[in-house]
C-alpha cells in the first residue's frame, strides 16, 4: 500500500475523542457480516489489503460462535 492509499484508507476512519475510544461489541449477525466481507476482500487478490483482510477474518472466525 503506497502513501496515497494509506491516506485514503485513514480518511475513512472517523475521528474519535478519548472518551469514545472503545470498540463496541458487535451483534452475532454483525460479526458474521463483517467476517463475510473480510473473506470476500481476502479472496480478491494477494495484495497487502487482501492479506490483512485474511488475517482479520481468521481472527474473527476464531472468536465468534459458528453461524449454524
Amino acid at each position: 500500500m503506497d502513501a496515497n492509499e494509506h491516506t485514503a484508507v485513514a480518511d475513512l476512519i472517523p475521528t474519535q475523542d478519548d472518551a469514545a475510544r472503545r470498540l463496541a461489541l458487535l451483534t452475532h449477525d454483525e460479526a458474521h457480516d463483517l467476517l463475510r466481507l473480510l473473506q470476500l476482500i481476502a479472496s480478491e487478490g494477494a495484495d497487502e489489503l487482501s492479506q490483512e483482510a485474511d488475517w482479520f477474518a481468521r481472527e474473527i472466525a476464531a472468536r465468534i460462535p459458528s453461524d449454524n
